[in-house]
């Protein structure tokens, strides 16, 4: 695991060489054991290392047989020792042992079709000093980031943001557009980032930029197709699905730890893994501490847990410092917790599994379709699943003009048309009312369902739960989900794997029916009902807690009510918000009137990482003071 950085323009190798220097330290945090880098007159590539596979030849760049081709890459392939055997049998010669060799030989015998050979989590780049030409691409799923950008007379990418801030041409300048979206999703949720000029390359993606020109092109996408199957096959297909893939991702030769909830997706990943330790995090109170169950359940598998309790103070105290590593503002409060809990991992070893990605290939959240505590009601949702698409958006229209009663909600999401209802799972500010504390130069942006509207054209032939995980796969995942796993671990040098995102789990998740991923027993129907032959009921039909986090707690204290007011009372808020109308709700919120913790934490993340990146020009911040 790794960092990369580079740029192309006409300085001198002598020029380039402080510049990448610096790019490269910008993200020591992704590689402190080694580094590494290339210069000539075109390009500079630089490399940071963390070294996870121990084997010879493991430092980088790595070039080709006659060394016209230069690599740089961060991530893990997962199948390299097939791909090495058939490039071996093809005449490559290869000088190291690494996963990263693979992927230079391959793109020299297969061009950007080995993007299709490939099971892992990366993002590389290779330079052909022939062609003159820049090769960069990106997982199918995205768990590993790549940004870019051309300013002036230069291309430049990295892993993060803040290494492209060091190149001298970066033009820093805030993106307009990106925060009213953002005030309805809490994260970043365009193609170009919070930084005008800046894009990530998206999942499934790869570049070639050659002689100024970029072209981009998609290599890989989601094709849901449900085949006819009983609940049984189903359950024994997740079974061994998901047990192939934990065995695949634990290669390494270093211990492999394990992040632990009392969720069912962290827990079953544990259960196979059997690591000597596990790792889990909480606040004080009971409904917003985890690891309690997390420590019974480890006790229960003879895994030895670790657990670490968080106060509200020392959220405040590294808030900035997990702003600064995040890049772009995120108000998803979970990042707290997994920020805490990778520090915690890091002490001991430098690889933990986790368990993102059940959610969105097996029916996970109850926004799609599971949000009702009765089981009559329950049944009736499922009953109007199986009705036509149009019948059911009519339904779900009329009920609009219905007065309430009990189970209007959850039947009104399964009747839905999602592409007019659903764009995400963290709604905070509608646009309407975004627009009421926005200043008049921020409200102008993408409307929200615009922005998903590309993805449910692609699903359009899919079922409602498919459509509404396809929105999910290219949106809520990459842009917040793995974006904060990403970041929240390599903060600490850590390394997390995702065994339940793998491509071998998503062909898989693309044949089960929408009728075993949620129905009227359960979300994650299959997938629990395999969970549960490792693990206690009490675990596998556990409902979805995620990283419970007490902001709302923190916004009644008087301590923390008072940090935030200082922050909501600058000058430099004014820029951005009705000053006024934002220190009125955080008034209202403290005062119990209203309940608008989530959107008082959404401002407040957008002002601390603007401080971090603008005002303190993206130094990395002290902790604060409380």
């Amino acid at each position: 695991m790794c960092g990369i950085v580079g740029f192309l323009d006409h300085r001198t190798r002598e020029d380039k060489k402080p510049i990448i220097e610096e790019m490269m330290e910008a993200i020591i945090h992704r590689g402190p054991v080694s580094a590494g880098h290339y210069l000539d007159e075109s390009i500079a590539l630089g490399f940071r290392r963390l070294s996870i596979i121990d084997l010879a030849g493991g430092d980088q760049p790595l070039y080709n047989e006659d060394r016209s081709m230069v690599l740089t890459f961060n991530g893990e392939i997962y199948n390299y020792q097939e791909l090495r055997e058939d490039l071996l049998s093809k005449g490559h010669h290869f000088t190291t042992e690494t996963d990263s060799e693979v992927l230079i030989h391959g793109y020299e015998e297969y061009g950007p079709n080995l993007l299709k050979k490939l099971r892992g989590m990366f993002a590389f780049v290779i330079w052909d000093q022939k062609k003159k030409e820049l090769f960069g691409a990106r997982d199918h799923f995205g768990i590993k980031p790549l940004y870019y950008t051309q300013m002036g007379n230069s291309f430049i990418y990295g892993s993060e943001i803040k290494a492209l801030l060091r190149h001298p041409d970066f033009n820093k300048v805030l993106n307009k557009k990106a925060l009213k979206p953002y005030l309805t999703f809490e994260y970043s949720g365009l193609k170009e980032t919070f930084f005008k000029g800046v894009y990530r390359l998206e999942e499934g993606h790869y570049f070639v930029y050659r002689e100024g020109d970029l072209e981009i092109q998609q290599y890989w996408d989601a094709s849901p197709r449900e085949e006819e199957m009983t609940l049984q096959e189903a359950v024994a297909a997740i079974e061994q699905a998901v047990e192939e893939s934990v065995n695949a991702h634990k290669i390494a030769d270093v211990e492999v730890g394990s992040f632990l909830s009392s969720g069912v997706d962290s827990s079953y990943v544990a259960a196979l893994l059997k690591p000597d330790k596990t790792y889990s995090v909480g606040f004080g109170e009971h409904s917003y501490n985890e690891s309690r169950e997390a420590k019974m359940l480890a006790d229960l598998l003879g895994i030895e847990n670790r657990s670490l309790l968080l106060s509200g103070q020392q959220a405040f105290e590294e808030f900035p410092l997990i702003q600064y590593y995040l890049d772009e503002p995120d108000a998803n409060p979970s990042l707290i917790p997994l920020y805490f809990l990778s520090e915690l991992a890091s002490r001991d070893v430098r690889v933990v599994m986790s368990g993102e990605g059940a959610d969105e290939l097996f029916g996970g959240y109850t926004n799609y379709g599971f949000n009702s505590n009765s089981r009559l009601i329950l049944k009736i949702g499922e009953a109007c699943r199986k009705l036509p698409e149009k019948m059911r958006h009519s339904l779900a229209n009329l009920m609009d003009h219905l007065p309430n009663f009990k189970g209007k909600m959850h039947l009104h999401s399964t009747l839905k048309d999602p592409s007019k209802s659903f764009a995400g799972h963290s709604w905070v500010f509608d646009e309407d009312e975004a627009d009421l504390y926005l200043n008049s130069d921020y409200q102008e942006s993408i409307p929200v369902f615009d922005i998903v509207a590309e993805y449910y054209q692609k699903a359009q032939e899919l079922s409602d739960l498919k459509k509404m995980e396809y929105v999910d796969l290219h949106h809520w995942m990459p842009k917040n989900i793995l974006l904060k796993a990403d970041r929240m671990s390599m903060a600490h040098s850590l390394e997390v794997r995702t065994p339940l995102l793998d491509i071998r789990m998503m062909e898989l998740a693309e044949r089960i029916p929408t009728k075993f991923q949620i129905n009227e027993y359960n979300t994650k129907y299959a997938f629990r009902l395999a969970a549960e032959r490792h693990l206690p009921k009490e675990w596998s039909q556990r409902p979805k807690l995620g990283f419970p986090v007490p902001i709302k707690d923190w916004l009644r204290d008087e301590t923390y009510y008072q940090h935030i007011k200082e922050t909501f009372s600058q000058d430099f808020v004014r820029e951005f918000f009705n000053q006024d109308k934002i220190l009125q709700l955080l008034e209202d919120n403290y005062q119990g009137r209203v309940k608008a913790q989530r959107k008082i934490w959404t401002l407040y993340t957008f002002l601390t990482w603007y401080d971090v990146y603008f005002l303190n020009d993206g130094r990395k911040p002290n902790k604060q003071k409380f």
